[in-house]
């Protein structure tokens, strides 16, 4: 469907999902569990007072975002007229209508799709108010304008990146897929000379830009992360470490934890190079190139992680909605499993959130299934990012020179 008629059912659609997670937020409709709000409510709002003083938060070890998220803090300061919470909720819904009207307006390009759209109406209501009631909205906004303006400018995407590097260090990997020559180094030279830029901002701005740096090298392993499985089977058989509330997030710490950890970080790395020997192979830069490997590099940066807190799942859900854009990706399955796994991480947290952290039957259920489908969606994604860009093209490569062979065999 085209014009008006084939937009009035996503955008009402929209309306009304967006309507049900305001009133979430807002504590109209209470979802069973935690307060996902607290956050913005306590913590957002602490670091804003701090902020406010010209200097960042040295003294609070749960502050571990790079210096531009200083900004995305103080933005409710834009609507003085609200109280910190509502202002905050009301900004990252209108992050949210701004990737949702991008992607809708690059819908209607020749060769694009609705399914894009479709990705980001339905994923971040799926999350619950979690996706609201976190900055990382905000961040994937940057991103998702970036992905959509790659095709006709490097330098903007280049440029969105370093700044949505500053804000929350994922939207580099945005960078993961640019085609070889003048479009990566225009690119990768503009993010960093943009995050260069704004890391010597801050740094001049206000002291403790980079203290972040130092409270990371005490953290565990979060409950909900991949490595987690291994010691939510191991209490039922008397390991003997603790869930604790631990820099921030609630953590296992015990023994064995700094191991699990490293093979996290390990398999992070090995990630990693295997998206530089991806980079090495890679024969065909399409269309899709860009926005499919930005996915496959954040699939795998997420489900290594020793986190993978809930609000991580927006960033695939956007990365993901700009793939579906074009009719003629091929992540469509990987789009939804993370689809799927955002579904289930709604009922891990906030809802069931006790029971992850009981390692009761339920809980461990709940993260066999969301893990699963990450594990299952980074390894769809690697295949068909693989096959599209390394296989296809050498095969179509080799096709002549059989070709040719077998015409010289037959004039012989």
């Amino acid at each position: 469907m085209t014009g008006a008629t084939g937009t009035r059912y996503p955008v009402a659609v929209w309306i009304l999902t967006r309507a049900i997670l305001l009133l979430c937020v807002f504590k109209v409709l209470v979802v069973p569990g935690p307060d996902v709000t607290s956050d913005i409510s306590v913590i957002y709002q602490g670091w804003y007072e701090v902020l406010k003083t010209g200097t960042y938060p040295l003294d609070d070890v749960t502050w571990q975002y790079p210096p531009a998220a200083a900004a995305a803090v103080l933005s409710p300061g834009l609507l003085p007229f609200l109280d910190y919470a509502s202002a905050f909720f009301v900004l990252a819904f209108l992050c949210d209508t701004v990737v949702f009207g991008l992607l809708m307006w690059t819908a209607r390009r020749p060769g694009r799709s609705m399914s894009g759209a479709w990705i980001w109406i339905v994923g971040v209501p799926l999350l619950g108010p979690t996706s609201y009631a976190r900055y990382d909205l905000m961040v994937t906004a940057v991103a998702v304008a970036g992905l959509l303006a790659a095709g006709r400018s490097p330098r903007v995407l280049g440029f969105l990146s370093g700044v949505g590097a500053m804000l929350k260090v994922w939207p580099v990997l945005l960078l993961a897929g640019t085609p070889r020559g003048r479009a990566t180094l225009r690119s990768w030279s503009t993010a960093a000379g943009t995050a260069a830029g704004l890391l010597l901002l801050c740094t001049a701005a206000m002291p403790g830009a980079l203290a972040f740096l130092t409270f990371q090298k005490d953290r565990g392993t979060e409950v909900e992360s991949l490595g987690s499985l291994v010691f939510h089977v191991a209490r039922h058989f008397g390991w003997e470490g603790q869930v604790l509330l631990n820099y921030g997030s609630v953590e296992f710490l015990g023994p064995y934890v700094p191991l699990v950890s490293k093979i996290a970080l390990a398999l992070t790395v090995a990630a990693f190079g295997w998206l530089l020997l991806w980079r090495i192979k890679a024969r065909e830069f399409g269309p899709t190139t860009v926005c499919d490997a930005a996915f496959v590099a954040v699939l795998l940066f997420t489900t290594t992680s020793r986190v993978i807190s809930p609000q991580y799942m927006i960033w695939l859900v956007g990365v993901a909605a700009v793939c579906l854009v074009f009719r003629s990706s091929r992540m469509r399955r990987p789009a939804h499993l993370v689809v799927a796994a955002t579904a289930v991480t709604q009922f891990e947290f906030p809802v069931w959130f006790s029971h992850v952290v009981d390692s009761d039957p339920l809980g461990l259920a709940l993260l066999l299934v969301r893990n699963g489908l990450l594990v299952a969606a980074s390894l769809s994604a690697c295949r068909v990012l693989w096959r599209q860009t390394v296989t296809e093209p050498r095969l179509r490569e080799l096709l002549p020179v059989q070709t040719a062979r077998g015409k010289t065999l037959v004039g012989s």
